[in-house]
């Protein structure tokens, strides 16, 4: 039976079936959108424009300049215990002023309307401006003084210093769901743990080798098993462009991976909240990640054929859910990294260095906000947690050695390992401290550069943005840190880390051009403190200025 033609309009068979090719190309288009990997869950998919075009093409180019003022926090310099590094052999100068830039291409050739191949590139990837004179090129002899220099280079005899292809994977439509494979960005939720640093001011971003398939058994309930390759160890290459092979599966670190979320459309989103309806979305992350033995490396990390039995094994679920109305939204995101690392031996002839470590952390994130003044005006509000413990030092960088002996923590050292085993034993033998995604950014100084990551606090946000005109955005933040763990700080005798202020203006154009500049200053307090009173003295207050000019397409 035929649906009834409009007042003045006839339906044709032809007509209908149009029609049905058209809905069919808009649910593909939403089911890849809704896959949980999360890079498509953010972005626009005009299903029809790729009907059309065998290769299309997004990204952006940016520009930041930056500036940091006494980031050093006025502390006496000692190794191992430095908050920033600072000028070498400058010491007293407080300030520090660079630009960075970067062209991200994200293309996508369409095979056909079912098979697609996306690719990520990065150009000149947040090289800083004026990096790379001429003069630093020994072969050539034509400026020895950098003062003559007048062109920019790519250091090295490849593109690779100039161009890296980060991302390459294939995506087939079936008719039960979408196939993914190949390398490509993982991200979920909110994008604490998981982050593939798609943002325009991100700089990181999780890439993954995985083969995964995105099905949805329910109307909005979308299931995708997956399988990352997180190290496959030891290979063998039979020549400069022969294939390489696996020698063994022992030393492999596979995940398991399972994310069940109830989604909504992007078009569903917006009729409810159009409608005044809720929108309630919700998902389950849950990774098995194992390994049985770990190749030994060299001082270059190259594999030596040696191995240590690790018997390593990690779950990591993450919890995240959405709910939201036309004017207020509330989310939430909760993680756990548990398991056990039978052997921390990192050189195979470390027989006194078999201890077990156990693997126990937790994190969460829960942001509301509120519209007010005809949606002009936002407030908002996020609380933040990483678990820790009484380690010496933050561990964002547990892999940085501590200036105790065998490379432990000492009471003041900044970064190190989170664990203290000797031939004897283990006096600490867990590692408790939850690590957010590094392009997880909720401040301007003290988390994204002092410390490098949220780890062993807490924190407190309250944010207002207030829209002046079409484009153009006024915001603050306030950002109150305290670590869970006195004994984890500089100062080892207090947890208190800052209070700290951002402010700043974006602009945005319909036609894809950014501008904006931002603001921060941080008052330091008793736990970035040095540890020694012969160097403790009365901590500086380090600003920061960010500026940022790009283009989306």
């Amino acid at each position: 039976m035929q649906p009834p033609a409009a007042e003045g309009e006839s339906v044709t068979r032809d007509d209908l079936e149009a029609t049905k090719q058209e809905l069919r190309g808009e649910i593909r288009a939403e089911a890849a959108k809704q896959s949980l990997n999360g890079e498509e869950w953010s972005e626009e998919y005009p299903e029809e424009k790729r009907k059309l075009e065998v290769f299309t093409l997004d990204g952006y180019f940016r520009l930041r300049p930056t500036l940091f003022y006494k980031f050093d926090l006025g502390r006496v310099p000692v190794p191992n215990q430095d908050i920033f590094p600072a000028v070498s052999g400058r010491r007293g100068e407080n300030t520090q002023s660079f630009a960075t830039m970067r062209l991200r291409l994200d293309p996508t050739f369409n095979v056909s309307e079912q098979v697609k191949i996306k690719l990520q590139v990065d150009g000149l990837d947040n090289v800083v401006m004026g990096s790379t004179p001429d003069s630093l090129y020994p072969g050539d002899q034509r400026n020895v003084f950098t003062i003559f220099s007048e062109d920019q280079e790519s250091l090295g005899d490849t593109l690779s210093d100039s161009i890296k292809l980060r991302r390459a994977y294939g995506e087939v439509n079936t008719p039960v769901g979408i196939l993914r494979f190949g390398r490509m960005g993982s991200h979920w939720g909110l994008g604490m743990l998981r982050n593939d640093g798609n943002c325009f001011d991100c700089d990181y971003g999780d890439t993954v080798d995985r083969i995964q398939f995105v099905t949805e058994p329910f109307a909005g309930w979308y299931v995708t098993p997956m399988l990352d390759f997180n190290s496959e160890g030891s290979q063998y290459r039979g020549g400069a462009q022969g294939e390489p092979v696996d020698l063994t599966q022992a030393d492999d670190a596979h995940s398991w991976v399972l994310a069940i979320a109830r989604r909504d459309t992007d078009a569903q989103i917006r009729s409810k909240l159009d409608n005044n309806q809720g929108v309630l979305q919700y998902g389950l992350h849950f990774t098995w990640r194992t390994q049985n033995y770990d190749n030994v490396k060299d001082a270059n990390n190259q594999p030596t054929g040696a191995f240590i039995p690790r018997d390593a094994s990690l779950y990591i679920p993450d919890l995240w859910l959405r709910y939201e109305e036309r004017n207020w939204r509330l989310e939430f995101e909760l993680a756990a990294v548990l398991g056990n690392i039978g052997n921390r031996a990192l050189a195979a002839n470390q027989t006194t260095f078999d201890q077990s470590l156990s693997v126990a952390q937790f994190g969460g994130v829960a942001q509301g906000e509120v519209k007010v003044a005809d949606n002009k005006l936002t407030l908002g509000l996020e609380l933040g947690f990483a678990s820790g413990d009484k380690a010496p030092g933050f561990g964002n960088y547990p892999g940085r050695t501590g200036s105790a002996a065998n490379g432990y923590t000492n009471p003041g050292d900044v970064e190190g390992p989170q664990y203290r085993c000797d031939g004897g034993g283990c006096s600490d033998s867990a590692i408790r401290n939850f690590r957010f995604n590094r392009d997880y950014r909720i401040d301007l100084i003290l988390w994204r550069e002092l410390i490098g990551g949220v780890t062993d606090a807490f924190y407190v946000r309250p944010s207002v943005k207030y829209a002046v005109a079409p484009g153009i955005d006024l915001y603050g933040r306030l950002i109150y840190s305290q670590a869970l763990y006195a004994e984890s700080t500089p100062s080892f005798t207090s947890k208190s880390l800052g209070v700290e202020v951002n402010a700043g203006v974006d602009y945005t154009t319909e036609d894809g051009f950014l501008a904006g500049i931002a603001y921060g200053i941080l008052f330091p307090m008793g736990g970035l403190q040095a540890y020694t009173d012969a160097l403790k003295a009365d901590l500086e207050t380090p600003h920061s200025i960010r500026g940022w000019l790009g283009v989306k397409f």
